[in-house]
């Protein structure tokens, strides 16, 4: 993951593409930030499971910096947000569907054996564990709680 941000940084650059340019050059500071603290911790440098996760909240923090810009009639900003929203989306693994979610969820309540809300824990890490950056887990808990009654 990191090699391929790293040359699509690369590419970014020899083409003159700003906006991918100062987007993916903001996505390595991050990483570097986290591979420095990990490194005060006495934890090794960021596994790709991490980076996709810092991927997602990076995408996240731009869908609510969209939201603000598009609410308060700023297009040209919510255009640029828009634009990094996209640039990441490339490095994140497709997300499943609606029906994907549901039938992922049954797998794993099967898998897990849960019985009732109390194994609603057991569940999330097995699809955590199955589904890595695939799966938006605060719209699933609400699922994997329902279909656990």
């Amino acid at each position: 993951m990191r090699e391929a941000i790293d040359e699509a940084y690369k590419t970014a650059l020899k083409a003159r593409d700003q906006r991918r340019t100062a987007t993916l050059r903001a996505v390595n500071a991050a990483i570097k930030d986290k591979d420095i603290a990990n490194r005060g911790e006495g934890k090794g440098p960021l596994a790709s499971e991490d980076i996709l996760v810092l991927l997602q909240k990076m995408v996240k923090q731009r869908e609510e910096s969209l939201a603000i810009y598009t609410q308060a009639g700023r297009a040209d900003l919510a255009r640029v947000e828009k634009e990094e929203i996209d640039i990441l989306n490339e490095f994140l693994p497709k997300g499943l569907t609606e029906a994907e979610i549901e039938e992922a969820i049954k797998a794993a309540i099967a898998k897990t054996g849960a019985a009732g809300a109390k194994d609603m824990g057991k569940v999330i890490a097995s699809l955590k564990a199955d589904y890595p950056g695939r799966i938006d887990f605060g719209k699933a808990s609400g699922k994997v709680k329902a279909a656990l009654g």
